[in-house]
């Protein structure tokens, strides 16, 4: 194994892995030799004969599996970034002999035992906080993953955790496969109609990519998107539309049966854990602490802004009619005329905001945010392998201090999974004195640049690549010991608000006007294409606001069944959500068999976290709106008290560190133009 690139010393600065070496043939032989070497570990814990103690037990348990930890970091990110048959088949084959392990350590009697002693002795030890908070995680970790069970019932446990992990990596891996196999290839230049020249530009692109002539519209949000916007041939949006929400129903990628499993693995995991349904085990860990509390606040904040949604679809529906549409207003509709609605009504659309978002200059704009508000630098490293040539590296400093990399990977393509994301190859931890920072990765799906045009971003984009950035400074300016209590390993109703914190610059003309560029004329936003946009902010937020509350109300409803719904999914989410809908039902189609964030992302009983932490953020914003937007104290509050603190304390303890009271639910309602002033 000496020369298996995932095993031994890159060599790299920082330690960088060695995508320029790492091949496929090298992740089995690394898994299975990171198992044995973990599980030796964990077995010379178990074995040493001296007392329990924090040292031998806790912190050893916290070190053990460094190289299991640093082959899985890499792989399974991989196999969501650039991925390919042979990878997902390897993850297939690997997860049961994961959870498998993960069941001998968690489930381990004798290593339970000696972390009980330790811990019903933690008053008496003289630990310090982070120490004593890493013992007390490690406790509740073990209870709720079943070491307390009977001897008996700890081998189903293992086995249930190991179907549910199955089950979740078939899901991905079929919503995937749905999403890529789908094209809309048009061959007529009159079935472009309504497009602008940027959207045919990366539809004409894509096709070329393809080996096709003419222009190709694919499931990925840079192309779905804006041709549900722009595009007059509504036959064609229905079209797209109908393959975009019938992804794996009744189709070789199939989910339901996905779903039930995962849903019932869930449910009977946390029945035997003493839990009556699996929300109920989910939010115990959380700032909701309950299902009961996360029900009763998407129920009120849905009471309050189904009006608004309403009333923004009338208000649509009104528009289109005076335009000459007739009939109902359907969902492949809405994006269109919203489109022409917000352009008439605010003379701001993404044709021409577009040429003033680079890419590359709106990397460099978030760069200077992160200096102007935390110190940090951005040096870019074309001397540390990547593992696509899209990626770039970047090393992150405050000051002399190393902080970490950051691995930067843009552009869609057919080995990458939709949507946007934050993880990392590496967290901090510090071990016998020596800091090992983390290694951190940025994952979109942004428009490719074409031959004649570099990337150019709409402001939903530039939205998502702050928030984005937000988790990723999350991660590069955590301090502590601790990997298991560093950075985003905090409870998942708080976990948003750094990400949603950091979209707020996006609306702010100071902001703005530092790097905002024509990319042909180099000419600066004019101010009033600005104030256009801040103007046009909440624009339909009622209606956005409910369809992020019906994902949350969905996610809760398949969790918080004691038994498994009968129905097929797309018959229980029409149930759930009928008495929310604002759009005309359409049969066949359902967002629950491609709803990854709750059935393979980790986000099951916590979509309502979204927002939960939007509720954080505007309430912590509105400190920066009072001192300034750049204000130095308040960035370095935020950055001591959210930024740094990770796991260390309670979340509703560190944001009142912070704040100095509890977080105001008005503040979001607030800002968002949905209070009985405005309506």
């Amino acid at each position: 194994m000496n020369d298996n690139p995932l095993l031994v010393n890159s060599g790299n600065p920082f330690g960088a892995p060695a995508f320029d070496r790492i091949e496929n043939r090298h992740y089995v032989p690394a898994f299975e030799q990171a198992l044995a070497q973990a599980r030796s570990e964990v077995d010379a814990i178990i074995g040493n004969a001296a007392e329990p103690d924090f040292e031998n037990t806790v912190l050893a348990l916290e070190r053990c599996g460094k190289q299991l930890n640093a082959v899985e970091e890499i792989f399974f990110n991989l196999n969501e970034a650039c991925t390919d048959d042979e990878m997902q088949e390897i993850a297939e084959q690997m997860a049961p002999k994961l959870t498998e392990f993960g069941m001998y350590v968690s489930l381990n009697e004798e290593l339970f035992a000696r972390i009980k002693a330790v811990y019903d002795r933690r008053d008496s030890l003289g630990l310090n906080k982070e120490d004593l908070r890493l013992l007390t995680e490690a406790y509740k970790s073990y209870a709720r993953n079943g070491a307390n069970l009977p001897k008996e019932d700890k081998a189903a446990f293992g086995k249930l955790s190991e179907e549910l992990s199955v089950a979740s990596l078939r899901f991905g891996k079929n919503t995937l496969g749905a999403t890529n196999a789908y094209t809309l290839d048009i061959s007529a230049e009159e079935d472009l109609e309504g497009l602008p020249d940027f959207v045919r530009e990366a539809a004409a692109a894509e096709a070329a990519s393809r080996g096709k002539e003419g222009w190709t519209i694919t499931l990925n949000h840079p192309s779905y998107v804006p041709f549900m916007q722009y595009s007059s041939r509504r036959d064609l949006r229905q079209q797209l539309w109908m393959a975009y929400n019938t992804r794996c129903i009744a189709d070789k990628f199939d989910n339901d049966a996905n779903i039930h499993q995962i849903v019932d693995l869930s449910t009977r995991k946390a029945r035997m854990l003493g839990y009556g349904t699996y929300a109920d085990y989910a939010t115990e860990d959380r700032m909701a602490k309950n299902k009961e509390t996360v029900n009763r606040f998407v129920g009120e904040m849905m009471a309050k802004c189904l009006p608004y949604a309403r009333r923004d679809v009338a208000d649509l529906q009104e528009y289109a009619r005076s335009h000459g549409f007739e009939g109902e207003l359907m969902p492949w509709d809405f994006a269109y005329w919203s489109e022409k609605l917000r352009t008439e009504k605010y003379s701001v659309n993404d044709e021409l905001l577009k040429p003033y978002f680079q890419l590359e200059n709106v990397r460099d704009a978030i760069f200077g945010l992160a200096g102007t508000l935390y110190g940090l630098s951005f040096v870019r490293r074309e001397d540390i392998p990547v593992y696509h040539p899209d990626v770039q590296v970047y090393e992150v400093r405050d000051g002399a201090r190393f902080m970490g990399l950051l691995y930067m990977d843009f552009f869609p393509r057919e080995s990458k999974r939709g949507g946007a994301w934050m993880t990392s190859f590496r967290d901090l931890s510090i071990e016998n004195g020596v800091e090992t920072r983390p290694l951190i990765q940025l994952v979109t799906n942004f428009s490719k640049p074409t031959a004649d045009t570099p990337s150019l971003l709409t402001h939903d984009e530039v939205t998502t690549f702050l928030h984005e950035f937000g988790h990723c400074l999350h991660g590069l300016l955590a301090e502590g010991s601790y990997a298991s209590l560093t950075g985003t390993s905090v409870a998942r109703d708080f976990v948003e608000l750094p990400s949603q914190f950091m979209e707020n610059w996006a609306f702010e003309p100071q902001w703005l006007n530092s790097f905002a560029r024509h990319y042909k004329t180099g000419e600066a936003i004019p101010q009033d294409l600005i104030d256009k946009l801040v103007a046009a902010k909440n624009f339909q937020a009622g209606y956005a606001f409910v369809r992020q509350l019906q994902f949350g109300t969905l996610d809760m409803a398949w969790y918080t069944s004691e038994t498994v719904p009968a129905e097929n999914a797309v018959d229980f989410e029409h149930k759930v959500l009928a008495s929310t809908a604002v759009m005309p039902v359409i049969q066949g189609v359902a967002i629950s068999p491609q709803f990854t964030h709750i059935f393979s992302g980790g986000y099951a009983a916590g979509y309502y976290s979204y927002k939960w932490a939007e509720v954080l953020e505007a309430d912590a914003f509105s400190l920066f709106k009072e001192k300034g937007i750049f204000n130095k104290e308040a960035a370095a509050a935020f950055r001591e008290n959210i930024l740094s603190k990770g796991n260390l304390e309670d979340a509703d303890v560190l944001y009142r560190n912070f704040r100095g009271r509890d977080p105001r639910p008005e503040a979001l309602l607030e800002q968002n133009g949905l209070t009985e002033r405005t309506k």
